[in-house]
């Protein structure tokens, strides 16, 4: 019995599977957790939801930008830009129980003492607070108005948190702090221009720089930063997008001996 977590994988299914198969993964009784972005960019978003969806409960996922940016797609709010590969999926006949499958997973999980979140957890925020704004979030989406949510989803402002925050806006600044962050300040101001992590102006550092002040020490599992090319990779940060769908590798890593595999780019 193992636990995996994978990094982004956006439409690249047969890497994935590869990576399976060289840990023997068995569904019957491993479970595999996807740091978000299963879709988009890469040429098999249909085939790898109905992959996951099929593997029941020996999958588990958080939702990433891609992942979302879908949902909204599905909902009218915006049409597939020209980098989007996921129009197979919004013509697909089961396209319905593929949307209300994944409007149902969480932004934040727990497996042990990992959190899995996509792009990061702010250190203004303990691990309570940010699973209690994440469950605000998914219960929009959740929602029979979720539309209301996706059409103010998109946006960089505001771009500091406050517990006065609400509507909308604070439904935006949560899900960018959980899906989108890469840099912020010491006050947790964010920049969501920048993704070059060598690129840092001014105030601005990797979100994981600042010192967290949770009651209990906490290893946090991520995706979405492919420019940090797996790095750190550490108790208590594990950064898992390696940037396949760029050309780099697909990271899975073993929960219970933090071993890692690699899949190389498959041209």
């Amino acid at each position: 019995m193992a636990t995996y977590a994978v990094g982004d994988i956006q439409g690249c299914l047969d890497p994935l599977k590869a990576l399976l198969n060289r840990v023997d993964f068995n569904p019957s009784c491993d479970t595999l957790i996807s740091a978000g972005d299963l879709v988009n960019r890469g040429p098999q978003s249909l085939a790898a939801l109905r992959y996951c969806m099929g593997l029941g409960n020996a999958f588990k996922m958080v939702l990433g930008n891609h992942d979302l940016h879908l949902l909204a797609i599905a909902e009218g709010i915006r049409k597939p830009s020209e980098q989007d590969t996921i129009q197979e999926v919004l013509d697909a006949p089961d396209r319905e129980k593929i949307f209300s499958w994944l409007r149902n997973q969480p932004l934040i999980l727990s497996e042990g003492n990992y959190q899995i979140v996509h792009a990061g957890i702010p250190h203004i925020w303990d691990i309570g607070q940010a699973k209690s704004f994440a469950n605000e979030v998914s219960n929009a989406i959740q929602s029979t108005q979720r539309r209301k949510f996706f059409e103010h989803m998109y946006g960089n402002h505001p771009d500091i948190w406050h517990n006065s925050l609400e509507g909308t806006e604070r439904l935006r600044t949560i899900t960018n702090y959980l899906t989108r962050m890469r840099l912020c300040d010491p006050q947790g101001r964010l920049d969501l221009k920048v993704k070059d992590c060598t690129s840092q102006p001014g105030p601005y550092k990797p979100w994981f720089s600042y010192e967290r002040t949770d009651e209990r020490p906490i290893e946090i599992i991520f995706g979405h930063w492919a420019a940090l090319k797996g790095k750190p990779f550490k108790s208590p940060l594990f950064a898992l997008d390696t940037g396949y769908v760029w050309g780099g590798s697909m990271r899975l890593m073993c929960l219970e001996d933090q071993q890692i595999f690699h899949q190389a780019f498959i041209d």
